[in-house]
């Protein structure tokens, strides 16, 4: 059962990495959960620990102390039942668009004719019907992401992460990628962590905000986000967008500063 009603439960993790000349402290003790079905979004100076905290929940880092339990159990390897969709591109250059979709459907040995509908499906979600035979090097950055984010909510996770899926698109496709990220949720209420550097996509994306401290990282601050949904890009113009974005840069500033006197 979740631990308290949570979907997921982030108790005391901290992570020590052991370079050749020290030992560096990337995440302090940090807690902090995540309701069924929120969109929580995590911000913070570079180097922070934002995507560490991902990486632990996904099973790729073992954290050096504290637990992270999903649905009420501990996670300590990677699983199928979370999502992973990175900055860089990661499709199989080899296969299809519909092939991509399809690939962890076949390593749980969905058959052919179930992959296809599924596969089919999210690609109506996401707005390429009609590319499934088009291979990775012919779509665009934005596209290829669609593709990521479709591959991953084909497996059915109880939990999605995104790790800056954005973070390398130019600024018009990124907004557009925002929408649609935003209209997917909408539809499948799926459980998001999302890391971004971006603090006006944090604010239009996420129910919770998570700010972070400068190395070693801990959490600030928590802001909840009362901005009405459905939200369409207007609301970036709203008085309270731009009074929660105020408040976030002043957060961040801070941390931002201690981060470069400690270099």
């Amino acid at each position: 059962m979740p631990d308290n009603g949570h979907k997921l439960v982030i108790k005391s993790v901290s992570k020590t990495f052991q370079t050749k000349k020290a030992r560096v402290t990337a995440l302090q003790e940090t807690t902090f959960d995540v309701r069924e079905g929120e969109f929580v979004t995590i911000l913070g100076p570079s180097g922070c620990g934002k995507s560490t905290i991902l990486r632990v929940v996904a099973g790729l880092v073992e954290p050096s102390s504290g637990q992270v339990l999903l649905d009420g159990r501990e996670i300590k390897s990677p699983g199928a039942d979370r999502g992973m969709v990175f900055q860089s591109y990661t499709l199989f250059p080899w296969l299809t668009v519909q092939k991509n979709i399809e690939f962890g459907l076949e390593l749980k040995n969905v058959d052919k004719r179930a992959r296809a509908e599924i596969a089919q499906h999210y690609l109506k979600l996401i707005g390429l019907s009609g590319f499934e035979n088009v291979y990775p090097v012919n779509l665009s950055g934005g596209m290829k992401q669609r593709v990521a984010i479709a591959r991953a909510l084909a497996n059915e996770p109880e939990i999605l992460l995104m790790d800056e899926p954005f973070g390398a698109l130019d600024a018009q496709t990124r907004t557009i990628m925002q929408e649609l990220l935003l209209s997917i949720w909408e539809e499948t209420k799926k459980t998001i962590m999302f890391v971004t550097h971006d603090v006006e996509e944090a604010i239009f994306l996420g129910d919770t905000i998570y700010i972070m401290t400068a190395r070693p990282g801990r959490i600030k601050e928590k802001i909840r986000v009362g901005l009405p949904r459905p939200r369409d890009y207007a609301v970036k113009d709203a008085p309270e967008f731009l009074e929660i974005k105020r408040r976030i840069l002043e957060l961040i500033r801070e941390e931002s500063i201690k981060a470069a006197n400690a270099v």
